[in-house]
C-alpha cells in the first residue's frame, strides 16, 4: 500500500485527538499533503468512522483538484471527511503547510462561539502566526464559503478559531500541527479565565512584534 507510514501516522495522530480530549470520538479531522501515483494530493481520515477503530486502507487519498476525484470516491466506497474542501483550500494555498489537523476541541469551540478574535492577552497568541488568533465567520461545515471563510483568517496565521465550530491549525508535519492545535486550545482555556476577572490587558503591537521575532526559532522537530 502506498504511503503506509503516512496513513499509519494519520491514524495515530487522529487517536490522539480522542485520548488527548483534544477531539471526541469522530469530531475533528486529520490530513497529510502527499504524491500517490505521481498526484499531487492529500491523505485524510475518512468520513464518520471512530478513529480507533481505523486502519490504514480507511484513509482516504483526494488530488489537490477537486473535480478529479468524485469517481475515485464512488467507486471506491471510501469517503473522505466532509471537512476536506478546506484541507485541499490549505495546501493550494499555503505552501508551508504539509499537514493540518482539524479539532472540536472545549475551549476553542467556547471561544469560537463568540465569533471574534484572540487578542495579544498572551504572548503565545504569536505561536498562530500573528499579533491575535483570527476567527473565521461561520458557515455550513464542509462548505465552500466556510473553506473561503477559513483561508481569509489564515492570512499570515498557521492557526485560527472556526465561529461555532472549533479551531484548524497546519505545519511542516503532524506533530508541529498538532501541537500547535494543542497550544490554541490551552490559550483559548487561558482566555476565558482572564475574561472571568474581567478584560484583560493586551500587549502592544510593538512588543508582539518583538514576540513574533523570537517565535520564528520556537518549533517543534
Amino acid at each position: 500500500m502506498e504511503n503506509l507510514k503516512i496513513r499509519e501516522d494519520i491514524i495515530q495522530f487522529a487517536q490522539k485527538l480522542n485520548s488527548t480530549n483534544l477531539s471526541p470520538l469522530r469530531s475533528g479531522n486529520v490530513s497529510v499533503k502527499a504524491n500517490e501515483n505521481n498526484v499531487d494530493g492529500f491523505y485524510i481520515t475518512p468520513s464518520g468512522k471512530k478513529y480507533n477503530d481505523l486502519k490504514p486502507e480507511d484513509i482516504v487519498f483526494l488530488s489537490l483538484s477537486e473535480k478529479k476525484d468524485f469517481l475515485r470516491w464512488f467507486n471506491s466506497g471510501k469517503k473522505p471527511s466532509s471537512e476536506w474542501r478546506f484541507h485541499q483550500d490549505i495546501y493550494v494555498n499555503k505552501v508551508d503547510a504539509k499537514a493540518i489537523v482539524h479539532a472540536h476541541s472545549p475551549h476553542a469551540t467556547a471561544v469560537s462561539s463568540h465569533g471574534k478574535p484572540i487578542p495579544a492577552f498572551h504572548y503565545m497568541v504569536a505561536l498562530a502566526g500573528g499579533n491575535d488568533i483570527k476567527c473565521a465567520d461561520y458557515a455550513t461545515f464542509g462548505t465552500s464559503e466556510l473553506s473561503k471563510n477559513i483561508i481569509n483568517s489564515l492570512e499570515n496565521r498557521k492557526a485560527c478559531l472556526m465561529s461555532n465550530h472549533g479551531q484548524v491549525a497546519f505545519g511542516q508535519n503532524l506533530k508541529q500541527a498538532f501541537e500547535l492545535a494543542e497550544e490554541v486550545e490551552n490559550i483559548c482555556h487561558q482566555y476565558i479565565i482572564a475574561l472571568k476577572l474581567g478584560q484583560p490587558k493586551i500587549l502592544s503591537s510593538s512588543e508582539m512584534e518583538k514576540i513574533l521575532d523570537k517565535v520564528k526559532y520556537y518549533k517543534s522537530e
